[in-house]
């Protein structure tokens, strides 16, 4: 148990920590300015949303730079980053601030995706991440931190940032989802 995978697991333990913020009332009050009201709940798990989101780049980066990429990084690496991603998604739904055909969209194609991925593993090859994935994991993180933190500071001047960061996030999911099996269709059998 390498540094690399060490920080993956903590952004795992911190998965199960940001639902209970986002899902459990602790009636610890709110933020209020004028017309935008924020709890302290969604701020603690906005922050520990963004500690774990961040993460993501430093686990990899430490691994490849000591040498020490272990088969077990590789396997929790990408699963601490959908646990990550779909556990806020779902909350989101769950909280009314995310349509659930977004989240459900979102998480479809990180299970495609991993799907394809597995296929070509087992054809002795690796996808790497494209331009796009790494696209689509920024515009969600960004879009996942406008929702938990009501839009903040886009509400104060009227700008619906967070519906925009939606829109953006689902463009590019899709994109980055069909950019990857277009790229890879010699490994679906057609069978």
């Amino acid at each position: 148990m390498n540094l690399a995978n060490k920080i993956t697991l903590v952004r795992i333990i911190l998965v199960p920590i940001i639902m209970v913020f986002l899902l459990v009332n602790m009636n610890v009050g709110s933020v209020v300015f004028d017309d935008y009201s924020i709890t302290y709940n969604q701020i603690i798990a906005a922050i520990i949303f963004i500690v774990a989101a961040s993460t993501d780049g430093l686990d990899g980066y430490i691994a490849r730079k000591n040498k020490i990429v272990t088969n077990l990084g590789k396997l929790l690496d990408p699963l601490a980053d959908k646990l990550l991603v779909a556990a806020v998604l779902i909350s989101l739904v769950e909280m009314d601030k995310l349509a659930g055909w977004i989240a459900i969209l979102i998480i479809s194609r990180e299970f495609a995706v991993t799907g394809l991925r597995q296929i070509a593993l087992l054809e002795g090859s690796v996808m790497a991440a494209s331009k796009w994935g790494k696209w689509k994991t920024a515009v969600q993180i960004t879009m996942i931190i406008s929702l938990l933190l009501n839009n903040f500071p886009f509400a104060f001047i009227s700008v619906p940032f967070d519906l925009i960061a939606s829109w953006v996030a689902v463009a590019i999911t899709l994109y980055s989802g069909i950019d990857y099996f277009v790229k890879n269709k010699h490994l679906i059998p057609v069978e």
